[in-house]
């Protein structure tokens, strides 16, 4: 299934895309796609509902904003430099175990909503990533079994303002966190959708320019890897999201950098995952 989240921000109702793409509204089996939902079995429960259900539920216009596929989760862990060829670009060496930090989730927004420039930014970066929805709870999980914890694949923007991230004191999150800078969407695709998610072709657009072009073949740590290492430190939650990393091709890697301005448009997919469209608007506050 393709589960979706649609209407105006703070007010939107789950649904789910068909294979036609067409999309309707499951609001009368559940309230909203969040930790309960996917910990208590929802996606197999959804799926038996829609057999006899499917031909009663509502349509959604296709004009309709669509949000984050998923309810605001307890916690995103992001891995750092987890393609080799972005960890060669950044000019440091592959990492020995994979590098954590944490994305604020009120970070969190819409495929296809704006990007803010923050107040004071000059370095706002893009980077296209495979994001993890955890289903089961998931604590000291081994690599065979990790799999298993996983409820579906989201593509995920993982912007980040590099001054903010690498130029000024402390850890990344202060770069990683402000608003508007998890772009998450359009859809989540269930995990029976994904057959191999180490084998996803993924790409980035600047202004129609492609900026990233890559493969998670390129990957240092795998899905399963990174799922079984975060939860030897933390217990991952149902509905907690696990952003991969980025390959090569961001802003900060290129001679010289660039950054992204108000006006510029960004365009993004993953291999069975979808494509957003954000516009990137100055911070007006």
């Amino acid at each position: 299934m393709k589960l979706i989240r649609f209407g105006t921000i703070g007010n939107e109702k789950p649904g789910v895309q068909l294979e036609d793409g067409t999309r309707i509204d499951v609001s009368d089996f559940v309230s909203d796609y969040n930790e309960e939902f996917f910990g208590s079995g929802g996606i197999p429960a959804l799926a038996s509902w829609l057999v006899d259900n499917q031909a009663h539920c509502p349509s959604i216009d296709p004009n309709i904003r669509l949000g984050a596929p998923l309810a605001r989760p307890s916690k995103i862990v992001c891995v750092g430099l987890n393609y080799a060829k972005h960890a060669a670009e950044s000019g440091m060496e592959p990492p020995k175990e994979p590098v954590l930090f944490f994305k604020a989730t009120s970070a969190i927004v819409g495929p296809n909503d704006n990007i803010i420039i923050p107040k004071g930014s000059v370095k706002t970066d893009w980077e296209v990533e495979l994001a993890i929805v955890i289903g089961a709870k998931a604590a000291y999980v081994s690599e065979a079994d990790a799999l298993q914890h996983v409820a579906g694949y989201v593509l995920h923007n993982d912007v980040s303002e590099r001054e903010f991230q690498i130029e000024r004191s402390g850890q990344w999150v202060k770069g990683k966190s402000c608003d508007t800078f998890a772009p998450l969407g359009p859809f989540i695709a269930t995990a029976d959708e994904i057959d191999n998610p180490n084998k996803l072709n993924l790409w980035l657009k600047l202004n129609g320019k492609t900026m990233q072009n890559s493969s998670t073949e390129d990957f240092i740590f795998n899905v399963q890897e990174v799922i079984s290492h975060i939860s030897q430190f933390m217990t991952l939650l149902p509905g907690d999201i696990i952003s991969t990393g980025t390959p090569f091709g961001v802003g900060l890697g290129l001679n010289p950098p660039k950054y992204l301005v108000p006006g510029d448009e960004i365009e993004l997919g993953i291999e069975g995952l979808g494509i957003a469209k954000q516009k990137v608007v100055a911070y007006t506050g």
